[in-house]
């Protein structure tokens, strides 16, 4: 009743016959029994699966080239003015317009530097008419550069008031008045009008 079985019983058992079915490849049309994942999530895990397999010495590296190729698309947005890669503080069309108003007026204020210089250099030679004639020009300096910074600002501020109502304009008279302590031909974006264009 309760012997073990024979070995010729438990042969049959041990020896089933492999089915064709096992060794055969699936056919590329036939169904694979599950659902096609979504794009979304193939591209997240294959990101995924690039990340790990990424080094930290190989993040690094990868890192430092996005970065150098965005600081190179930026060098080149600031030369020929393409907003797309332009800095925040250069982006829109309120900022846009602040420049183009500046670099179509002459400004007593680009021409601070080279004077500061001169009168510098005045001041320095131990003659005392050409000090006392630095002295009074590094003033008429200073009262035109606030005479004509002030006319600017009011201008410009009227003028964007009238074209961009409902645009942000916060902060734009004071990035012109900074544009304007830059010589012309080296402002940063570079100028997209000459003097005496309405922009």
């Amino acid at each position: 009743m309760f012997r073990s079985r024979s070995k010729d019983d438990k042969a049959p058992a041990a020896k089933a016959p492999v089915t064709s079915s096992s060794t055969q490849t699936r056919d590329p049309q036939a169904p694979k029994g599950r659902p096609t994942p979504k794009r979304s999530a193939a591209q997240s895990q294959r990101r995924s699966v690039a990340n790990t397999k990424m080094t930290p010495k190989e993040a690094r590296g990868r890192q430092r080239e996005e970065r150098r190729t965005a600081m190179e698309r930026q060098r080149a947005a600031l030369a020929n003015g393409d907003e797309r890669y332009l800095p925040a503080r250069d982006k829109g069309p309120v900022r846009k317009y602040a420049r183009d108003f500046v670099d179509s007026r002459f400004c007593v204020a680009e021409y601070f530097l080279p004077m500061a210089v001169i009168i510098l250099v005045g001041s320095m030679v131990r003659v005392g008419q050409l000090q006392n004639i630095a002295l009074y020009l590094w003033l008429f300096v200073i009262v035109a550069i606030v005479i004509d910074s002030a006319v600017t600002g009011f201008r410009l501020k009227k003028k964007l008031a009238e074209k961009f109502p409902d645009e942000r304009r916060k902060g734009a008279v004071a990035y012109a008045l900074m544009r304007t302590l830059q010589m012309k031909r080296l402002r940063l974006p570079k100028p997209q009008v000459k003097r005496g264009e309405r922009p």
